[in-house]
């Protein structure tokens, strides 16, 4: 009996088809990747900012009000470069203190730094300086990379401000001028809105904060 088997065209043909169904399913499998990569990376942009929104909120809750720092002094200053405001401190069994904490977003960088804890009000002046003047030797702790620019508004008498060269919150300015929070007729900011505009994303993420204990 004559015997039949696969030509070689026939098998060429095959080999040909297989060898393109590979291509596709490797091409295939190589966007799943490539889109699991940029989802990853996108939630790890995204949780780096909420772990930033989280601390800041939780520094904002201890804002220290004028009752404790004296009507004339500031305890907040902000623009779009930086978060400047005073917090109290209570560490486990002593008594209540006050620290500095500045936020600054340089080079792409959102950083955060925490001065000394005092409870002596001249030594809090000059922590204060220190922090207007950014000349704290104490290095700040990187929160999160790739920012292109923060922008800051503060909830004020039932509207959103723009600070302009620092805005206050309560007291009145260094150089002796009422500030917005101590005017007459005028209550202090009791909201602060953040928000962060990341490098290579379209919109910015926006946070909305409370100032002081609720």
């Amino acid at each position: 009996m004559r015997q039949r088997g696969f030509t070689l065209i026939e098998l060429l043909v095959a080999i040909s088809v297989l060898a393109i169904v590979a291509v596709l399913g490797w091409r295939g499998l190589d966007s799943i990747l490539r889109s699991r990569v940029a989802l990853t990376q996108e939630m790890e942009q995204t949780r780096g900012i909420q772990l930033a929104f989280a601390q800041l909120q939780n520094d904002l809750e201890q804002l220290a009000p004028s009752e404790v720092i004296g009507a004339t002094r500031q305890n907040l200053v902000a623009d779009n470069l930086r978060l400047i405001f005073v917090r109290t401190h209570a560490p486990d069994l002593g008594p209540t203190q006050l620290v500095v904490v500045s936020y600054r977003l340089r080079d792409g960088v959102l950083t955060r730094r925490e001065s000394a804890a005092t409870r002596d009000l001249v030594q809090l002046d000059a922590l204060w300086q220190v922090a207007l003047s950014d000349g704290d030797p104490v290095p700040g702790v990187g929160l999160h990379a790739g920012v292109a620019g923060m922008g800051v508004r503060l909830w004020t008498n039932g509207g959103w401000t723009q600070p302009q060269n620092g805005g206050t919150s309560a007291g009145t300015s260094s150089s002796g001028a009422p500030a917005p929070g101590g005017t007459s007729g005028t209550t202090g900011p009791t909201g602060l809105e953040m928000s962060l505009q990341l490098i290579n994303e379209p919109n910015p993420l926006v946070k909305v904060l409370l100032l002081g204990a609720t």
